[in-house]
């Protein structure tokens, strides 16, 4: 406070500069409508239980993963409850890497063209390995080991 009763000019700055801080920190948390949406093969809300081909709940014991159904061949599905992309660069042959792109980190968004696309900076990694197709990452996507297990693709 200074001599006169009122703020002094550093007090109010320094809770101008908290107000400000409060804000960009709001803005960043997690907000629900922002959540993008479930991949085929999962239920939202990180429970990560399978379903079918046809989308039925799996049956009890079943392993937890995402049904080799659901993943094309030549192609992939992203599945955000476990930040993970599961792709098929040929028939039979299933690899997943973490959905984290390595420049910005953000979660990538789409498997298209035989690329992991990520839009946030339009960043490419191969289906085959993860590795960097087209930049600004200079990374690979980490790979995450997987085996199939009674028709599903469980990441371990």
């Amino acid at each position: 406070m200074s001599a006169s009763g009122g703020a002094s000019r550093r007090a109010v700055l320094l809770g101008m500069g908290a107000v400000g801080a409060a804000g960009v920190l709001a803005a960043c948390g997690d907000d629900e409508s922002s959540t993008p949406p479930a991949a085929s093969g999962t239920t939202p809300g990180g429970g990560g239980a399978t379903t079918s081909a046809a989308g039925e709940p799996a049956q009890p014991g079943a392993p937890d993963g995402i049904p080799v159904d659901n993943v094309p061949v030549g192609g992939g599905v992203i599945d955000p409850n476990r930040r993970v992309v599961v792709t098929q660069p040929v028939a039979g042959e299933f690899k997943a890497f973490d959905a984290t792109c390595t420049h910005e980190f953000c979660m990538v968004s789409s498997v298209n063209r035989g690329m992991i696309i990520c839009t946030c900076h339009g960043s490419e990694f191969r289906i085959e390995d993860g590795s960097v197709a087209r930049g600004p990452a200079r990374q690979p996507l980490p790979a995450r080991n997987v085996t199939v297990t009674d028709g599903v693709v469980v990441i371990n």
